[in-house]
Order: structure tokens, then C-alpha cells, then sequence
């Protein structure tokens, strides 16, 4: 991720590592010429003075380049890094979507991206320092040699204890990385389950207390020691340093020619380090935290194949046309929560023609909403066919074939706009459905969004309905669509709005367990144990619950 992000900005990488630099180099420039200045005689600071003074105009222009560049470029990054794992998720099978879990993918656009960001704004300082560190050391051999070797052998001591400090640190930031993975889970736990918690003051209590609580005290707490290592590393460094400087002006002193000179070039050189040094040291972290990160972007990268769907966002798919479609002994299996154990959906043999509208029934655990995501194409199946106007459904066609439905799913979402594409009228006709659905009063249709979505969840579903009616594709999926509504908005969808939709040529197919509407299918399936049955109700006639088990029965 990260060898990424350095190719996609090659050249202003470079500009800005290049401004780092000379801003580093004229650090060093001005710490010389301040030692010279303070040992030279007054005939030669006139001159001494002009230099300073363009040195430090030099290093002003550097620090202001490279802080403004660095600043652009981890803006950038985060861009790149939010543009490209939210392109992994949307090229990505929604199953395999699915197992990776959306907590993990808010992460990465979130804590991990920014921290990768903020990679960007600290290299100035890294670079600057670095350079600084390096070219007093130069001028410090140049002074004296013997002094130079010495003060390697303390910085050599300082970086060994640095390191083995660091390495200890890195395991906690890495165990802080995951565990935040599993924070943000439980943040979205908080949002989801308001409803619940504000009902359950002992579940609230746990889980404020024992499970969101104990989640952030460990990444505080890991946290925690991973950044104190690194303080206690960068202390030890400090003082590493003045004990060199205490050193050299009381121990290594001599009294030979130029001693003074050197004398002096050692401690403000030595002084003039710490904060570099310093900065070198505190932002160190800020890499391995870039590179903790890094690493938790690209395993949720691997684990998005970006292979099927890649397609659905490099080019419009053309939408196939709708005669027949049938599942023959298709299969699936996922883990049955209930159970404890992999539950197997088929073999299953159906078929759909437009113009019918089909009921899905079964109880609750017996796969209908496994089975809708199969027959749209969300789930391929693992066994068996689909088969489309008599051709199989292959590996590269399921983006094209996913195109001929419109879904309300239990768990649907709205999105602020209408984004299927523009139309002549697309305001007027959402509108118009608005007020059949009896909503005219409390939203509408404008620009192609609608006014609000503050609503209860049973006008929201019939928000979703609007937008599948305009979305005009040729096969229509309700899950179990009426069950947050009253009976007058029931009565609308199962006794006009379906019927219009047979009329209008749509294959609908009606995952319900409203009975006292079978009759008006055209097909009724059940599903138990996902196993399929089929029964037909009897023309004109509203069967009863237990005619329709007699007859599925068998």
C-alpha cells in the first residue's frame, strides 16, 4: 500500500524530499556559521552577517516548500487510500463482502487511512532532521575526529536501547490496530441497537460496561505502552546527549590550540541536535503506525478479490433481456446461526416467467432470504445452474445478470438520491407514486431526491418501493416488504400495486407470510429446511392457512 501510494505521487514526492533536504543542509550551514561567528574577530562578521542572513532566508523558503508539499501530499494519500478500498468493496462479491464485515472496512477508511496520511505530514520533519543529525555529525568530524568517534559510540548506545525499546512497542501498536477492528464493530452495535439497549437497562449496562468499555480501555491501554515505550526510548536518547555535552566541556576538555573552538562546536552542535534528534525520534512512530496501518489495508484488499465484478466499474453493462429464468439444482451453503452448524439451501429446481407473481413462505431459519439473494445473482451458487432465456449464467456474466432486478430487502438501504439514470419525468412519476402510496404530505420528489428521510421504518419501505417502481427493471423482489405496514398500506401493495406490476410484464417475486393474501399469487413456494415445495391456490379462491399446509404437505 504504502510502495502505492510513493508510485501514484512519484513527482511531488520528490519535489518535497528535495525542499526537506536543502531545508536540513541549511540547518546545518546556520549551526557552522553561528560557531564561526562566535569565535571569529570583528573585522570578519560583517561578512559573516550577510551570510547568516542568506542562509536563514534560504531555510525559511525550504521549510515553507516542503511543510506546503508534504501538506498536499497526505491529503492526497488520503484520498487515494479512501478511493481505493472503497473501489475493493464495490468490485467485490457481496458474499466475500460479507466475511470481511463492514467494521473492518470502516477502519480503513477511517483510523488506518488517516494514520497512513499522517505518514505524509511527518516526513518533512523526518527528512529535515535526519539530514540535520547527519551534517552535524560531518562538521563534528571535521572539528575533531577523536571527539567525533566518541560521541558515534554514544549515539550508537542510544539508537541500540532505541531499537530494542522500539521492537516492543510495534507488538503493542499492531495488538491496538486489531483490536480497534473490533471497537468499530461495536460502535456500530451502539447506533444499531439503540432501540434495544434503551429497553434492557442490565444489557445496556454490560454492554457499555464489559464489552464497548472493555474494547476501549484495550486500544487506550495498548496504546498506552506502545507510545510510553517510545517515550522513555526518546528520553534515554536525551539524556545519552547532555551526558556527552557534560562530557566534552568537563572530562575530554584539553588545552592545546583551537580547543576552545572545538570545545564550543561540540556543545552547541550537541545542543542544537537534541531537538532534531527529538523530532527524529517522536516521529518515528508515526511510520510504524503508517505501516501497522498499511498492513491492515492491504490484508482487507486480499481478502477483496477484485476479479468478477471489476467490470460493473469500468463499463455500463448492458441489461439482458427477461423470457425465462430457472434455477436448476442449485446449492448453497452458509453457517446457520441457529443451528450451530452449515445449513445447505437446495437442491433447488424454479423457474420464473415474466408477468407472474410468485409468494416465497417458509418459517423463519429456512433460507427465503438466502434463496432471493441467489436468484438475483448476489449469491452465485455453489452447485448447480442458473439459467437465463435457456443459456447458463457464466463466472464473467453475473454483474450483467444482477442487472435485471430491483430489491427491497428487510434490511434495505436508501440512498439521499435516485441514482438509477436521469429521465424526462423522473420527478413527476416519483411523485405520483408518492401519493399512491399515501406519502404526498410528507416528502417528495425534487431534482431527483427525495425532501427527507426522517420517517418511520414503514414509510421508509415505502420510500424503497418508489424507488424500484422508477428503477423499471423487469424483475421486482420483496422481502417481506408488508410487515412494518398497517393493513391499509397492505391491502395496497398486495391488491394494486402487484397486480399493476403483472400488468406492467414484471416478474415479481414476494418473500410474505401474510396467508390471507396467497390467493392473489400466481405461484406459492415453500421453503423448509431449505427444501422447496410448490403449490398453486385455487383460482378466485382464498385458501386458509391449513389448506395451503394440506396442499404443500402433499
Amino acid at each position: 500500500m504504502l510502495s502505492y501510494l510513493f508510485r501514484r505521487t512519484r513527482g511531488l514526492m520528490t519535489a518535497a524530499a528535495l525542499a526537506s533536504i536543502l531545508s536540513g543542509l541549511f540547518s546545518v550551514l546556520l549551526i557552522a556559521q553561528i560557531n564561526a561567528a562566535l569565535t571569529s574577530d570583528s573585522a570578519s562578521r560583517a561578512n559573516a552577517a550577510w551570510a547568516f542572513a542568506g542562509i536563514a532566508v534560504a531555510l525559511m523558503v525550504c521549510r515553507m516548500v516542503s511543510a506546503a508539499l508534504f501538506e498536499r501530499l497526505g491529503q492526497r494519500a488520503l484520498a487515494e487510500l479512501r478511493s481505493f478500498v472503497a473501489q475493493c468493496v464495490a468490485e467485490t462479491s457481496f458474499a466475500q463482502f460479507e466475511r470481511v464485515g463492514s467494521a473492518r472496512i470502516q477502519s480503513a477508511l477511517t483510523e488506518h487511512s488517516n494514520n497512513v496520511a499522517v505518514l505524509f505530514v511527518s516526513l518533512p520533519v523526518i527528512l529535515t532532521n535526519t539530514v540535520i543529525v547527519v551534517g552535524c555529525l560531518g562538521y563534528l568530524a571535521m572539528l575533531s575526529w577523536q571527539l567525533f568517534l566518541f560521541a558515534l559510540g554514544v549515539i550508537g548506545l542510544g539508537a541500540v536501547g532505541y531499537h530494542l525499546v522500539h521492537l516492543r512497542a510495534i507488538h503493542y501498536l499492531q495488538s491496538a490496530s486489531s483490536e480497534q477492528d473490533r471497537l468499530f464493530g461495536h460502535f456500530r452495535a451502539l447506533t444499531d441497537g439503540a432501540k434495544e439497549l434503551r429497553l434492557h437497562q442490565r444489557k445496556s449496562r454490560v454492554f457499555m460496561d464489559q464489552i464497548l468499555g472493555e474494547s476501549v480501555e484495550g486500544v487506550r491501554r495498548l496504546r498506552t505502552y506502545g507510545m510510553s515505550l517510545f517515550v522513555i526510548s526518546t528520553s534515554w536518547g536525551q539524556f545519552l546527549m547532555y551526558a556527552f555535552i557534560g562530557l566534552v566541556l568537563f572530562v575530554l576538555a584539553g588545552d592545546g590550540p583551537n580547543q576552545t573552538q572545538v570545545m564550543t562546536g561540540f556543545a552547541l552542535v550537541f545542543v542544537f541536535m537534541v531537538t532534531p534528534l527529538e523530532g527524529l525520534l517522536i516521529n518515528i512512530p508515526r511510520i510504524n503506525m503508517a505501516r501497522v496501518a498499511a498492513s491492515r489495508i492491504d490484508d482487507i484488499a486480499r481478502e477483496m478479490p477484485q476479479g468478477q465484478e471489476r467490470q460493473a466499474t469500468t463499463q455500463t453493462t448492458q441489461m439482458p433481456a427477461l423470457q425465462h429464468l430457472e434455477l436448476r439444482e442449485v446449492t448453497h451453503q452458509y453457517y446457520h446461526e441457529q443451528s450451530d452448524d452449515f445449513f445447505e439451501l437446495g437442491p433447488i429446481n424454479l423457474s420464473f416467467t415474466p408477468g407472474e407473481v410468485v409468494f416465497l413462505v417458509g418459517g423463519n431459519g429456512s433460507g427465503k432470504t438466502t434463496l432471493a439473494k441467489v436468484v438475483v445473482g448476489l449469491y452465485p451458487p455453489e452447485g448447480g445452474e442458473v439459467l437465463l432465456n435457456g443459456e447458463r449464467v457464466e463466472a464473467d456474466g453475473w454483474d450483467a445478470y444482477r442487472q435485471l432486478f430491483s430489491v427491497v430487502f428487510s434490511d434495505f438501504h436508501l440512498f439521499e438520491r435516485l441514482l438509477e439514470a436521469p429521465r424526462d419525468g423522473l420527478d413527476e412519476e416519483g411523485n405520483r407514486l408518492l401519493a399512491k402510496l399515501h406519502l404526498q404530505h410528507k416528502v417528495r420528489v425534487e431534482n431527483g431526491a427525495f425532501t427527507t428521510q426522517a420517517l418511520s421504518q414503514g414509510q421508509r419501505k415505502r420510500l424503497a418501493l418508489v424507488v424500484s417502481y422508477l428503477e423499471d427493471r423487469p424483475f421486482l423482489v420483496f422481502d417481506e416488504w408488508a410487515a412494518d405496514q398497517d393493513p391499509l398500506f397492505k391491502e395496497v401493495f398486495y391488491c394494486e400495486v402487484l397486480p399493476e406490476l403483472k400488468r406492467m410484464g414484471k416478474a415479481v417475486l414476494v418473500i410474505t407470510h401474510d396467508d390471507c393474501y396467497f390467493h392473489l399469487a400466481d405461484r406459492l413456494v415453500r421453503l423448509e429446511s431449505g427444501k422447496l415445495l410448490a403449490t398453486e391456490p385455487m383460482d378466485g379462491e382464498q385458501p386458509t392457512s391449513e389448506a395451503v399446509e394440506a396442499s404443500v404437505t402433499s
